[in-house]
């Protein structure tokens, strides 16, 4: 399939660092024609499916992450991540990125206004770093509805041809002044997988470490940890999914510190903070 005119905004970094940014996704971008699938030995299949329903990312593979517009993987790449609105990378491992937690800000008048997280005094709560309103988790009921247009998306990644999908903001009850708590995050989350699952998709944990060893009962399959050696933080995630972690970094010294400690265990890039494309100014990708 053919990559759209046009991407959604989508936001990169952590809460807190240099590494926040809004992106503006470029359009249909060289190589991506098709709806590849996955190539290589990507792993056995999920805990809790059926046998080869769910293939997982491989370990300590060539890792690029394109959240921010699709371009031909560089060569040794096995493992890209790339908006749902792209094509997937054909032959590769391909994960689709969704904002799951917060709405886009060009999707706030989307939603129902009932499903946008609001306080006391009835105002929305939002996200300032990204201008994105928070989504009102907070009962069964509002779960299953949020988690009703977030499977569809999983539908459309999953219909495209991508192996896995990546759900952002998991994190997003640490900024809800204390309306969200971890266990509306688990409850949610354990809904997007299991529908995940029976799209025939891997799940992963996006950020979110304090919550990695919940992994088995929520059903998340493998994790994408943004500055992980940065914050001292990959050998958890490296404990908790077993090795299968796709590792963002955005300065030279994480990388460093993150190819001396796993480099040999999990799948590592080095991307500048708008994740851009090639030929756009600031454009980084290393690997060493």
């Amino acid at each position: 399939m053919p990559s759209p005119a046009t991407q959604d905004v989508s936001r990169v970094g952590r809460l807190g660092t240099a590494a926040g940014a809004v992106v503006l996704a470029v359009g249909a971008a060289l190589g991506v024609a098709g709806c590849g699938s996955s190539g290589g030995k990507p792993g056995p299949p999920a805990a809790g499916t059926a046998k080869g329903a769910v293939r997982l990312p491989p370990r300590a593979a060539g890792f690029d992450y394109q959240i921010g517009g699709p371009y031909r993987p560089p060569a040794g790449v096995r493992i890209v991540s790339r908006d749902r609105s792209a094509s997937p990378a054909p032959g590769l491992y391909n994960v689709c990125y969704v904002n799951a937690f917060q709405a886009q800000p060009g999707e706030r008048a989307s939603w129902p206004a009932d499903l946008l997280l609001r306080d006391a005094h009835g105002k929305v709560v939002v996200d300032r770093d990204w201008n994105e309103p928070l989504l009102d988790i907070r009962t069964p009921a509002k779960r299953r509805r949020v988690a009703e247009r977030v499977d569809h998306w999983i539908d459309r990644c999953a219909a495209k041809g991508f192996d896995a999908v990546e759900p952002d903001n998991y994190d997003s009850y640490t900024r809800s002044r204390h309306l969200l708590t971890a266990d509306d995050a688990t409850a949610f989350i354990t809904l997007l997988a299991r529908h995940a699952h029976a799209r025939h998709l891997a799940i992963g944990q996006k950020n979110t470490v304090e919550l990695a060893g919940e992994r088995k009962r929520t059903g998340l399959d493998f994790a994408v940890a943004e500055e992980c050696a940065e914050f001292d933080e990959c050998g958890t995630y490296a404990k908790a999914f077993d090795d299968r972690v796709l590792v963002v970094e955005y300065s030279d010294a994480g990388l460093r510190k993150a190819v001396a400690g796993f480099g040999g265990r999990l799948s590592i890039v080095r991307r500048d903070v708008l994740v851009s494309t090639p030929g756009s100014d600031g454009y980084v990708r290393r690997t060493r």
